[in-house]
Order: C-alpha cells, then sequence, then structure tokens
C-alpha cells in the first residue's frame, strides 16, 4: 500500500560534494519532483535549486520542513548532524532517505529508527552499492544457485589517484568533517560502510566474529586486513583495504576500485569494479566448475557505471513511497553495518575477536581525534 498518494515532493537537504550524485536519480524519475532544497550556505543552495529545478531554497532547516509541498526529505548532510536532521524531519511527519553512514553511533541509529517508525513514516538509508546493477545481478544469481552454497565472501578496495573531473571538482571543506572529532573514524568509516552494507546484504546473515589488523596512513586512510565468520559456519568473509598514493587509476568519480569475489562450492562470480574502470572486462563474470561441464559466463548487458548505483537507490525510494515496495537500507540494517564497522575497530585496537551484536555505541581506532 502507498504510503503517499500522488507525486512526492523531495527536499534536499545539504547541497555538497555528493548532492549532485544522489539528487540526479530523482530528476530522472517522473514519479517525484525536487521541489526545495536547504543548506546552509545561501549561494550555494540557490545555485543547486537552479541546477535542479527546484522552486524554492532554504538556509534553515526548520523553514524547509514547514513547506507544504515537501513530502519526504533526502538528508545529505555531514553524518554527525544526521541524527538531529532526521529526528527533526521525523517529528514534521517527512518520510526520511539518509546518506550514510546513518550516525556516528548504533545508539544514534537505533533512537532514529524508533522514532521513525513511532511516527508512521519511512526512514531508509541511502546505500548505492546495494543498488548497483553488477551487484544485484550478482546477488540474483547467487539466491538462484549458480555458484551453489556460498562458502566465501572476498572484498577488496584500493584507493589511489585520479585526475576524474569529478574528483577535481570537489570542494575541500566537504572533507574536513570526515577527519576530526566529528567523525568516529576515517576511510574505514565514511567509505567502507559501503563495502560492510554489501557484506550482510548479499547473503542475508548476520557476521558474528571478526578479527582484524588496522593501520593508518596519512591519517585518514586506514589498511586493513580483515577476517569475518557468518552465522553459517561454512560461510567466511575476508576484507582487504590498501593505500596506494602513488597508483594512478582510471576513474570518471573517485581514485577508489572495488572487486568482490563470491565464492561457492560448485563456481564463484566476480564482481571486477564500482567506482574504478581499472580492468577491461565486463562488471559480472561467473564460473561454473560442475564435473561433466566447466563454463564462464560474461555479462556485458550488465550496465556498470558508478552512477546507476545513486539512480537505483533514488529511485527504489520513490518504489517505497508510492507503492508497496519495503525501503531499502532499513535503519536496523544501517546499524547493524555500523556495528560491523566498529567491530573492525574493536578488533584492531584490541587484536581479538569481536561480535559486533554486542556493540551497542562507538569503537574509535587508536589514535583517532576524540
Amino acid at each position: 500500500m502507498s504510503v503517499l498518494d500522488g507525486r512526492p515532493g523531495i527536499g534536499v537537504v545539504g547541497a555538497g560534494n555528493i548532492a549532485d550524485l544522489n539528487v540526479a536519480g530523482y530528476l530522472k524519475d517522473e514519479r517525484c519532483a525536487v521541489v526545495a532544497v536547504c543548506d546552509p550556505l545561501p549561494e550555494r543552495a540557490a545555485a543547486a535549486a537552479d541546477r535542479w529545478g527546484a522552486p524554492r531554497y532554504y538556509t534553515d532547516l526548520d523553514d524547509l520542513l514547514a513547506d507544504g509541498s515537501v513530502d519526504a526529505v533526502e538528508i545529505l548532510t555531514p553524518t554527525h548532524l544526521h541524527p538531529e536532521h532526521v529526528l527533526r524531519s521525523v517529528a514534521a511527519g517527512k518520510h526520511v532517505s539518509c546518506q550514510k553512514p546513518i550516525s556516528n553511533s548504533v545508539a544514534d541509529a537505533q533512537k532514529m529508527t524508533e522514532a521513525a517508525e513511532a511516527a508512521g513514516v519511512v526512514l531508509r538509508v541511502s546505500e548505492c552499492f546495494r543498488h548497483y546493477p553488477p551487484l544485484l545481478r550478482a546477488r540474483q544469481l547467487i539466491d538462484d544457485g549458480a555458484i551453489g552454497s556460498p562458502t566465501h565472501l572476498r572484498l577488496r578496495t584500493v584507493v589511489g589517484q585520479t585526475d576524474s573531473s569529478f574528483q577535481n571538482g570537489l570542494r575541500a571543506d566537504g572533507y574536513t568533517w570526515r577527519m576530526n572529532a566529528d567523525s568516529p573514524g576515517g576511510h574505514l568509516f565514511d567509505d567502507m560502510i559501503h563495502k560492510y552494507a554489501v557484506a550482510l546484504w548479499l547473503f542475508d546473515q548476520d557476521i558474528v566474529s571478526v578479527q582484524a589488523v588496522v593501520r593508518r596512513r596519512d591519517h585518514f586512510f586506514e589498511p586493513c586486513a580483515a577476517i569475518f565468520e557468518y552465522e553459517d559456519p561454512g560461510l567466511l568473509g575476508s576484507m582487504d583495504v590498501s593505500y596506494a598514493p602513488s597508483m594512478w587509476m582510471r576513474s570518471s568519480y573517485y581514485g577508489a576500485d572495488e572487486f568482490f569475489e563470491i565464492q561457492g562450492d560448485e563456481g564463484f562470480l566476480w564482481v571486477t569494479r564500482c567506482t574504478g574502470e581499472l580492468l577491461d572486462l565486463p562488471a559480472l563474470q561467473l564460473y561454473q566448475g560442475h564435473r561433466h561441464e566447466q563454463r564462464t559466463t560474461a555479462f556485458p548487458d550488465v550496465p556498470s557505471s558508478w552512477n546507476l548505483g545513486f539512480d537505483g537507490s533514488a529511485s527504489h525510494f520513490i518504489d517505497a513511497l508510492t507503492s508497496d515496495t519495503v525501503a531499502e537500507m532499513s535503519g536496523g540494517e544501517a546499524a547493524k553495518a555500523l556495528q560491523l564497522c566498529f567491530a573492525v575497530y574493536q578488533a584492531g585496537n584490541t587484536g581479538e575477536a569481536v561480535d559486533p551484536r554486542t556493540i551497542s555505541d562507538a569503537v574509535v581506532p587508536e589514535g583517532w581525534p576524540s
């Protein structure tokens, strides 16, 4: 059953570096309209409203929330402001899509989720990786039994350099709060939250134990090697995060690259790219190793431009507002991704295995500002 009748009006809260990527999908979707923008910098709010064709802009959140044409908000503000902005939006009766990570602590994520449930409004966290077409197809192939029973997930991320127009156009002031006490961690928090969300989503089961070694480079970047144990004792995960500041990458966006391998007892899947464009391969590859037939299948038909995950995320939110689609990523799922992130930090701090489900607040890596 639809939670809204008619064409939802979307108010965008925050017009910084990642706003255009997140708003593009709403502008392409004829089922909704971007009707207002809010940003504390009036010139930035006005410029965004002009780019997106929004008839109104504000510099104060309460003014946007009082706008009767706004049915739902897309919150694109710094993470430490999410609890305040989400709770005020929920109290005003607005449906909420919130940028990742949902908050700086598990406790705040749970508080936001409970407030939305009590108010009877939708709260979801915008997670572009879970709407990225190659990962969506990979998940469907896993569910269809294409690789048999999954046995191992390997997540690889490397951060390097690029000279893309997107990267060169980013404002430096959009990163200051990511590198001080306004954040509970660096790259493993701000970026790897995407990968934690995927690790939980691909198999729809909890991770119950984490072991990790965490280092730091250039303050923000956190090379890491981690091992995950899932509820199913036959399924393991491993994650490696590398920093290669002298390696240049082909990318239309950030200087980063991700590679996912899902091993099963009958074959494996590769997702060969997300943000970067390093390998001259289709983004999705399947190997099936049956006794009497071994076959490799590429999927060149699966679109792989990284912006499509953002577009799909926006479209999904409109689905949730206008049909009986359940909104993903729920606040509860976002809290579990946070728990996994903090378990990596805690395991790195202590050298001991950590059950993410035991973490109820936040964990800060050693040496991070507090």
